[in-house]
């Protein structure tokens, strides 16, 4: 029997020289997700990200916060953030927080979001939370029905975000949660 060659694909815990790749990948990302409601998120340089990711990668607000990478052979292609939910109606102690995941547009389809999410969760059962939430913005039905299929419910929470500071540019969110045992 002839097997074919499978990708060399994985997740692994962030590193600080990660913080590059990240930032190129949430730049992409912000600079599609948020065009619509800020005019100069087209213009969102990798630069402005990377070193705020290299200060999060080496010193961790808490020691459940941490950030995971997907990727491709060695090429980071995707990235998630799990940290206690920050919200007041969640505990902190219980409730895990999936407070960012992205995987890049070009790498979508591949395998990438399901083995990013999975270990996320792991993450987070690993760090003894029950049950985790997102946010994500209300009208992303792509990250919506991924994660709903993957067991992800809506909670009936929403919030609105003021982008600029002004009240000019605002954006809705909506929650979802899942179980974690």
């Amino acid at each position: 029997m002839v097997s074919s060659p499978s990708a060399d694909v994985s997740v692994r815990v962030a590193w600080a020289d990660d913080a590059e790749a990240i930032a190129a990948i949430q730049a992409r990302a912000w600079a599609t997700s948020y065009a619509a409601l800020v005019p100069a998120a087209g213009e969102l340089r990798e630069a402005d990200f990377a070193q705020l990711w290299r200060d999060a990668l080496t010193r961790p607000a808490d020691a459940r916060h941490r950030a995971l990478v997907a990727l491709e052979r060695n090429r980071v292609v995707g990235f998630a953030i799990t940290t206690p939910a920050t919200d007041p109606d969640c505990d902190a102690v219980t409730d895990g927080e999936l407070m960012e995941f992205t995987i890049d547009a070009e790498e979508r389809g591949k395998g990438h979001g399901s083995r990013l999410l999975q270990a996320a969760v792991d993450t987070m059962v690993s760090d003894r939370f029950t049950r985790a939430v997102t946010w994500l913005i209300a009208d992303d039905d792509e990250l919506r029905t991924f994660l709903t299929e993957a067991g992800w419910g809506a909670d009936t929470a929403h919030r609105t975000l003021d982008l600029d500071g002004t009240g000019a540019t605002r954006v809705r969110q909506v929650r979802l949660h899942t179980a974690l045992v």
